[in-house]
């Protein structure tokens, strides 16, 4: 299709993205099994299915179907994927034999709290899972009470009724004993993730078939890992888990396999996580964080499989490992064990990196324009990674050994791109009121015209310690939109973001609206001198952070005629009480409410809602138990007793992620909201 046949961006291609995850190379090296996600327009839900790609540059094969299937995991012979389905509602692990196409899967497990996290023995005879249960559950496992659902279909709806109906009751009324009490979108129970270890062979019988569980504590065990003798299983869980805010420290464990007996490998002193030990299993790299101190950049250590003095190998070079969408390492060791590969973001780009552990040597493996979220590294040392870049929101990628570039193993936007007109993305380099050296990006509009001036649509992110950049995933197909219906996009990481140090991510501490707010003001002035942008027509957005951000602006600033804050964080004192993560606060500003209020409300956005008189759009989930939706309806209240304009939308069953994974339909109605919001004020012609 050419250039002049193709179509604007629109609002309902959120339904014609796709995206792919969580890649996993074969032994052998050959395939590349990965996670293919669609939107079901019809259902209102999205999609998972595992394909293969081959490495040596065939077709990609489709091998599940049901539409709700994640995590592939290789058994090391490579004749099977272990993978976990939710098709029959509680997730459980699914085995899918390989070797000959159109095999059936069977499912391992049956736990009636579900199954997780699959991880194979180095033999492949047994698979280690996580599945969630409370004390008494525990107890009628080991009296052998805990029995798998019945076989009769009839029996089994029974069970599963009454199980629902015992749990409804049971938290009727809700009983709160421990800080936090909610996350995601519900409140958390009396379960704490288990770790199991089942056999994989049909046809056992008796004990043998079921599966064992290793860990006995009311505590949460993060993703099992076997050691390569098989011998032990590595794993992290809250170093206090009786205290108040268990993920704040986190141990290293060793159990071992045999009888579940657990060794700490690590101290309380940081947040410890995803250990992966070396194939030579002298050494354990793991990702390492100092304790709940946000401003802090993510570190690759490495301890003696034994335990002993973490090294970090990162920490020297400044280098700011990626957060990981996944509970599982994003690092990986090579097969001689003498170097890790991982992703760490740099400059608006996520690259890859080479650390070698002798010397702490790091070179720079990928690069360019693109942000590498998932890697995996093949036997002869090949990388597959999924990415995000300026003209297409995801593709699997596959980096043979030996070879300079990588190359794109799928086509899953393909179509979808051949028929839409892309914006390119333009970098601005500009300086802060003290001098110091920024970064933003611009998208022009579809259609744009030199001479004219356009509206401006301008994005705060979120965080606080965040990078955005030109590649940035979960915003394209959003910044795409909006210069589509005719908008200059404009994005920025002003001081306090990822990406660029640990100074730089530490220069907001304490004061998260006074030392960033100047960095934007001046990216806008920036753009402003390239003469394309309309100066009485500018909005701002932005989400989280980026929300508190939106608020403080408009609330020291009348130079935007528009605002749409969404998720924000605007009253620093209530959300430390409402909050699943209120240790952000004493963590970013030294102080607990008690200490300070005042402190606190001089430095919270809800203090200047009376100044604000930019048209105000509050966006906000009414689940979101990250930022409690009472902020914005504090905010809310504020605005309009003091006569400012200020709308409130708010989105049932929703949370903190609604933006980037909500209900396809919702996030449909946000942008058709943001949108409305901002031509209402920046393009009053089009409401005549």
């Amino acid at each position: 299709m050419s250039e002049i046949e193709k179509r604007p961006i629109s609002v309902e291609d959120i339904y014609n993205i796709a995206y792919v995850e969580e890649p996993s190379v074969s032994p052998d090296g050959r395939w590349i099994a990965y996670v293919h996600v669609t939107v079901d327009r019809t259902e209102n839900e999205y999609r998972r299915n595992i394909w293969l790609a081959p490495t040596d540059g065939g077709k990609p094969i489709q091998i599940t179907r049901g539409g709700k299937d994640t995590s592939p995991r290789w058994s090391p012979d490579g004749g099977t994927l272990a993978f976990v389905s939710t098709r029959n509602e509680k997730p459980q692990v699914y085995l899918l034999p390989v070797k000959e196409p159109g095999g059936e899967a069977r499912p391992l497990t049956s736990m009636p709290n579900g199954a997780t996290n699959p991880a194979w023995s180095p033999d492949g005879s047994r698979i280690a899972f996580l599945s969630p249960v409370n004390a008494e559950e525990r107890e009628k496992e080991d009296r052998g009470e805990e029995a798998a659902p019945p076989e009769d279909k009839f029996e089994a709806r029974q069970q599963k009724e009454r199980r629902a109906y015992e749990e409804e009751k049971r938290w009727d009324p809700r009983l709160v004993w421990r800080i936090p009490y909610r996350s995601g979108t519900s409140y958390l129970d009396d379960r704490y993730a288990q770790i199991y270890v089942m056999p994989v062979a049909e046809g056992l019988e008796g004990d043998e078939a079921r599966p064992r569980r290793l860990t006995d504590l009311d505590a949460d065990y993060a993703q099992p890992v076997w050691t390569p003798d098989g011998e032990y299983i590595l794993t992290a869980r809250a170093a206090e888990p009786d205290g108040d805010e268990p993920w704040r420290t986190s141990s290293l464990y060793r159990i071992r396999v045999a009888d579940g007996a657990e060794e700490r490998l690590t101290d309380d002193s940081h947040t410890d996580s995803t250990p992966l030990p070396s194939p030579d299993g002298r050494w354990i790299a793991y990702r390492r964080f100092p304790e709940a101190k946000y401003f802090e950049i993510l570190r690759l250590t490495i301890i003696p499989s034994e335990g002993g003095e973490p090294h970090d190998l990162t920490l020297e070079a400044d280098l700011e490992l990626a957060e990981s969408v996944r509970p599982w390492a994003n690092f990986k060791w090579t097969a001689d064990s003498s170097a890790l590969i991982f992703n760490a973001n740099s400059w608006g780009n996520v690259e890859v990196y080479r650390v070698t552990v002798a010397d702490g040597s790091i070179e720079t493996i990928i690069s360019g324009r693109m942000a590498v979220e998932e890697l995996d590294l093949g036997p002869q040392g090949g990388i597959a990674f999924t990415a995000s870049m300026p003209t297409n929101p995801s593709e699997l990628f596959w980096m043979p050994p030996e070879a300079d570039e990588p190359e794109q193993v799928s086509e899953v936007n393909k179509k979808f791109l051949d028929e839409v007109i892309v914006q390119e993305t333009h970098e601005l380099r500009f300086r802060g009121p003290d001098g110091l050296e920024l970064q933003g990006w611009y998208l022009l509009p579809v259609g744009y015209e030199e001479g004219k001036t356009y509206p401006l649509a301008f994005n705060i992110h979120g965080g606080p310690h965040v990078m955005w950049g030109p590649s940035a995933r979960t915003m394209w197909h959003e910044w795409q939109f909006h210069a589509a219906r005719g908008y200059v996009v404009f994005y920025c990481n002003p001081r306090g973001s990822g990406g660029y140090g640990r100074a730089f991510r530490d220069s907001i501490h304490a004061a998260w609206g006074e030392n960033a707010f100047p960095d934007l003001m001046a990216g806008v002035d920036a753009l402003l001198e390239k003469g394309f942008v309309d100066p009485e027509r500018m909005a701002v957005t932005g989400g989280s952070y980026g929300g508190f951000m939106t608020a403080w602006v408009v609330g020291h600033t009348d130079r935007f005629v528009a605002a749409v804050s969404q998720r924000g964080v605007y009253s620093l004192i209530s959300f430390y009480g409402t909050s699943d993560i209120p240790s952000l606060i004493s963590a970013e500003f030294d102080v607990e409410p008690w200490e300070a209020p005042e402190f606190l409300w001089k430095h919270s956005p809800l203090a200047y809602a009376h100044r604000i008189k930019t048209p105000l759009l509050l966006i906000h989930a009414e689940n979101d138990f990250r930022v409690p939706i009472e902020q914005a309806e504090q905010l809310f209240a504020l605005v309009r007793r003091s006569g400012g304009t200020v709308k409130l939308v708010r989105y049932p069953r929703e949370g903190h992620e609604l933006s980037r994974s909500g209900e396809p339909r919702h996030r449909v109605s946000r942008l058709n909201w943001m949108i409305e919001w901002f031509d209402t004020y920046c393009m009053p012609q089009k409401e005549e």
